[in-house]
């Protein structure tokens, strides 16, 4: 892989031969300082605003074709698309203060830009490799939360009891755990928006920044978020489910991130879409 899309701290297990070859994204180092330096200013002064990624999951969603995550009835809904409004996730996704998609993964921008022509976008990568070089627990101590499927942030909740792991994390604890729904969160928007409009009415007024992993929902959720709750949520993704132990070793910046694990906790709920824990090499048991 070429050293100028490392990320220290975060190994990419992707080898492929773009990323070995020519510069694809010459200032991706540059830039990625650059997006480091944006988040601490917009904490430091006191800012909001919604990072929202576009992979190719949430094209066929936001497409209405039936691939993948967005199959109705796999996770993000449950409603045909026929009898399914698109149109706040479709408008919501724009409304969003910074948008994303992966540079490294090809054919990701062209789907972006066929939807949105033209849009502006910050790497994903950055995103995934700070979760997983663990740069934002380091520089936002004491005043981070987490927005995800509840399940999910059960386990977290659990696995943050146990010093090793706070210890691995270089993070002593989580201020806020905002859930929706592990499924089907798409399904009735409103009802999902409130839900989570309640819980940061309520949350602790020292997280100023949330990292969140949602699925498809996010393109209609987030970008009322900034607005319920001043802070700066960033889109993270599978980084979630990294946190809970359960991150597919395929997914970018991942090759070392160890998945601990409590021995005695029933992981048969949660819904793991691709991650084949059969291959997963890192895993630790607490």
């Amino acid at each position: 892989m070429n050293n100028n899309y490392i990320i220290e701290g975060a190994r990419h297990n992707l080898n492929k031969n773009f990323l070995n070859g020519s510069l694809t994204y010459p200032t991706f180092q540059e830039d990625l300082n650059n997006f480091k330096n944006l988040i601490i200013k917009l904490e430091k002064d006191k800012e909001g605003g919604s990072f929202v990624h576009f992979g190719d999951g949430d094209y066929f969603f936001l497409k209405k074709q039936p691939v993948g995550s967005a199959t109705p009835g796999r996770r993000a809904l449950s409603i045909p698309y026929n009898k399914f409004n698109i149109t706040p996730f479709r408008e919501g996704w724009l409304k969003a203060d910074y948008h994303c998609v992966e540079y490294l993964e090809p054919g990701n921008k062209d789907k972006l830009h066929e939807l949105y022509p033209g849009q502006k976008t910050i790497p994903t990568e950055f995103l995934y490799g700070l979760t997983m070089n663990k740069w934002f627990f380091q520089q936002f101590k004491g005043k981070i939360g987490l927005l995800g499927a509840g399940d999910k942030l059960d386990i977290i909740k659990e696995l943050m009891s146990y010093k090793e792991y706070q210890e691995y994390l270089g993070l002593e604890y989580f201020n806020d755990y905002i859930k929706i729904p592990q499924k089907f969160a798409c399904d009735n928007l409103d009802n999902t928006i409130n839900m989570v409009k309640e819980q940061l009415e309520n949350a602790d007024p020292n997280t100023r920044v949330y990292l969140y992993g949602v699925g498809h929902v996010k393109s209609g959720l987030i970008h009322h978020l900034p607005k319920i709750k001043n802070a700066i949520y960033l889109d993270v993704g599978a980084g979630i489910d990294g946190i809970a132990g359960i991150l597919d070793p395929d997914r970018p910046y991942a090759c070392d991130w160890i998945n601990y694990r409590m021995k005695n906790y029933n992981y048969g709920n949660i819904d793991l879409l691709q991650y084949n824990q059969n291959k997963d090499t890192n895993i630790k048991y607490i």
